[in-house]
């Protein structure tokens, strides 16, 4: 079954899976470490209806917790990972990272928009309509992180924060993490202000502004969130080899994955799931 998504060009990124009538994506060069289990949710296979139809399982939305409950069995199921092991953010665009513990298993984690863990089965969950997802893992060390990227914390590079975090606190080297930057908003859809700009301006080094944004006759600027976080990823210090940039925009495939840009609050949420075996 294929998922009718339309992709920026012709690199294999994703995978589409379908397990169980519930789609997700999964990426490759993740699968590729053998350490972890791991997928990206679309707006199809679950059980919500109204402006959350169907996939939805943030409790932020305003959905049917009944709802909500059953979504989390059955994308579990399809990725392989318990709900009772599902530990959330609760994103405010911050760069705060979570360390994840044994006994934090199933736990909102507020103020928090990253988190990283060593604790095999802990499956870490992030939610989104057009922000970034920042996958993380080291397979030497046994470690993974998960993050949330908007455009603040692009410009605060929490992909930094992010890395930094498994250095500190499983020793993890950058030489040996394996990244990917999921299905999110793309340049040809996001336009920004010249405040937005001022700020990437003030964080990212002059030689890289003609990659992540340039300015319109209508004085607004077109931003490239995944460029942006790619650029963060190298200066932290991932290979270029062991990184995956997403060629999957959520604005242009609103009939498979949820957008902010395009429904505004009338809307569910896009996860990112990652745990390790």
């Amino acid at each position: 079954m294929r998922l009718g998504l339309t992709y920026k060009n012709e690199e294999h990124i994703f995978d589409e899976n379908v397990v169980n009538g519930v789609p997700y994506l999964s990426y490759p060069l993740l699968e590729g470490t053998g350490a972890v289990k791991h997928g990206f949710s679309t707006k199809l296979g679950g059980v919500s209806t109204g402006s959350c139809a169907t996939m939805n399982i943030s409790t932020t939305r305003g959905d049917d917790p009944e709802a909500v409950a059953e979504n989390r069995r059955r994308i579990g199921a399809a990725i392989g990972v318990q709900p009772e092991d599902m530990t959330y953010t609760h994103q405010t665009h911050t760069t705060n990272v979570a360390v994840v513990q044994a006994e934090d298993r199933g736990r909102r984690f507020m103020e928090t928009d990253g988190l990283v863990t060593n604790v095999p089965g802990i499956c870490l969950v992030t939610f989104y309509a057009d922000c970034v997802p920042l996958f993380l893992v080291d397979p030497v060390k046994k470690a993974i992180g998960l993050s949330h990227s908007g455009w603040r914390g692009t410009v605060g590079k929490i992909g930094k924060v992010t890395v930094q975090a498994m250095m500190r606190e499983y020793g993890s080297r950058t030489e040996d993490i394996v990244a990917a930057i999921g299905p999110s908003i793309c340049q040809d859809c996001y336009e920004v202000s010249e405040d937005v700009i001022d700020r990437f301006r003030d964080s990212f080094n002059e030689a890289v502004w003609p990659r992540l944004f340039y300015r319109k006759e209508n004085g607004k600027y077109q931003l490239d969130l995944w460029r942006a976080n790619e650029e963060v990823f190298l200066e932290a210090g991932i290979r270029k080899e062991n990184l995956a940039v997403t060629n999957l925009c959520t604005h242009c495939n609103q009939e498979v994955l949820f957008s902010h840009r395009a429904t505004g609050e009338k809307r569910g949420n896009l996860s990112a799931f990652l745990a390790l075996k």
